[in-house]
């Protein structure tokens, strides 16, 4: 659901509590359903690989966190690591190196079309796309000309990423047993 009124970031955060599942899009207010268990426990196992990796445990949290982009973005990635201390506060202010979001009939269009401009856009350094249905990763990292494929994997496999040295991840993992 978006509103009619555009506002700021600034506005954004007087009218909604910290916890709600809303983003600021271009100033428009996205209200976000609830995501459903096996959404949450793909976040679960992902971030829990990921927090094993030195660089990203004290880096990495999952949602709700806001990622401040601009003055009329805040988004709320699945999970998101910041390399940059300087940029968290209360909040995410600037671009964090890595987001993942894990897609889901409702936010389909929204997280591989919307965000993804956004996130290349603003400069994060890699963009995970996790598809429950189909059980894959695609994992997209920032060059010159923009996101291109950097891992790829369908249920065996792994995901390796390009900003956290050494981080690979067993598809399986994630999506084994669901």
């Amino acid at each position: 659901m978006k509103t009619k009124n555009k506002l700021t970031a600034e506005e954004f955060f007087k009218l909604y509590p910290e916890e709600s599942r809303v983003e600021l899009i271009e100033g428009e207010v996205y209200e976000m359903p609830a995501p459903n268990f096996k959404h949450q426990l793909i976040v679960v196992r992902i971030l829990s690989a990921l927090l094993k990796h030195p660089e990203a445990r004290d880096r990495t949290v999952p949602s709700p966190i806001d990622v401040v982009l601009s003055e009329t973005l805040v988004l709320q990635p699945d999970i998101v690591y910041v390399s940059d201390p300087s940029k968290v506060r209360d909040r995410i202010y600037g671009s964090p190196d890595l987001v993942v979001e894990v897609v889901s009939p409702s936010t389909f269009k929204r997280d591989i079309t919307d965000k993804m401009k956004i996130y290349e856009k603003h400069g994060v350094k890699e963009y995970w796309l996790v598809f429950p249905l189909e059980k894959t990763i695609m994992v997209y990292t920032l060059t010159e000309k923009g996101y291109e494929l950097f891992s790829y994997a369908t249920e065996k496999g792994k995901v390796r990423s390009g900003v956290l040295e050494g981080f690979e991840l067993e598809v399986e993992e994630v999506f084994g047993g669901l």
